[in-house]
């Protein structure tokens, strides 16, 4: 891990502006790093702040998710993605958000080696990212890494997620457009997944279409959307990502969804929300780290109060709040 002392903020900021692979992949493991470890933030504040100004800023990029369960094929689809965007001219950055292990913390799967044939195209630059536990299945390090990517100069970024279910529903709330993938043979697809990821998908894919059953899962699919509501109905398209099969399908359909994005207003209603909650978790993060740093026991000596009737858990909250307010107050 790159220590803070010896990091050169302003010129490790402008080789990331240069889309200097290593000054890339150095600063997304400082920003995992400091998502990791609370109040270990210093370098990462700086060199957010400089990328945050000037041309090639953090909100150009457009985020393409890719979401759903294991086994379904997310990483050779992202691999079949990478080389149709770069057909087209694209500068492509690809996040791939993995597991992590249980013993050093790191990304457990690491996709990049299902994506090794783009490991030399300078225009694509690729990170395998550990979710270190976090449910929805995407890294607390993860929007902060988007916007070091786009930063870079990727036009386009494809986020893969871990691929737990139901629970990546989060992936929503970065991603432009969503991409749900299933595929044939694994169970009752459709059902499993109805109660969770369903709901968000703006593109359906099915995946491992030359399968038997790929065109049961396509009917059941088109049923479920054919009650959807609002202005936008997700189209599905069918892959054989293996050969490529299905890639200009697939971008037709993104280009339709950004095209209503545009035309609706919806794009910028989705990133200012995506903004406003970045803005919430890093204000949430900042709060707990000062009443309850390493060597602070008053949530340890509320808790203990709580516990023994001498306070209820709202007056406690209270406390705390009265707590921040005495100790930083904010500005605009």
């Amino acid at each position: 891990m790159p220590s803070e002392r010896n990091v050169d903020v302003q010129e490790l900021a402008d080789a990331v502006r240069r889309g200097s692979p290593r000054a890339v992949a150095r600063l997304i493991s400082l920003v995992e790093d400091a998502a990791a470890v609370p109040g270990r933030d210093g370098v990462l504040r700086q060199v957010m702040a400089r990328l945050a100004t000037g041309a090639g800023g953090p909100c150009g990029a457009r985020v393409i998710g890719l979401t759903g369960a294991p086994g379904v094929g997310k990483s050779t689809t992202t691999n079949m993605l990478i080389a149709a965007l770069r057909g087209r001219g694209h500068r492509v950055g690809v996040l791939a958000v993995d597991p992590s292990s249980p013993f050093t913390g790191g990304a457990l799967l690491g996709d990049r080696v299902r994506m090794r044939g783009h490991a030399t195209d300078p225009d694509v630059f690729i990170r395998s990212m550990s979710s270190r536990g976090h449910l929805g299945g995407l890294a607390w390090a993860a929007p902060q890494a988007l916007r070091v990517l786009a930063a870079a100069g990727c036009d386009v970024i494809l986020l893969e997620t871990v691929g737990i279910g139901q629970i990546e529903v989060d992936i929503a709330r970065l991603a432009d457009t969503t991409v749900v993938l299933l595929a044939p043979g694994m169970g009752d697809d459709v059902q499993a997944a109805k109660a969770g990821i369903l709901e968000i998908a703006d593109v359906f894919v099915v995946n491992k279409a030359d399968h038997e059953g790929a065109q049961a899962t396509v009917r059941e699919l088109r049923t479920m959307t054919s009650v959807a509501k609002g202005p936008w109905r997700p189209p599905i398209v069918t892959t054989v990502a293996t050969r490529g099969d299905g890639a200009g399908d697939l971008l037709t359909a993104l280009d339709k969804h950004l095209a209503h994005l545009e035309e609706s207003g919806e794009d910028h209603r989705r990133r200012l929300t995506r903004a406003r909650e970045e803005i919430e978790s890093a204000a949430l993060a900042r709060l707990r780290s000062r009443f309850a740093g390493p060597h602070d026991d008053r949530l340890d000596a509320l808790a203990r109060r709580l516990l023994a009737g001498e306070v209820d858990l709202y007056t406690a909250a209270d406390d705390v709040i009265a707590a921040l307010n005495r100790s930083a107050r904010p500005t605009v």
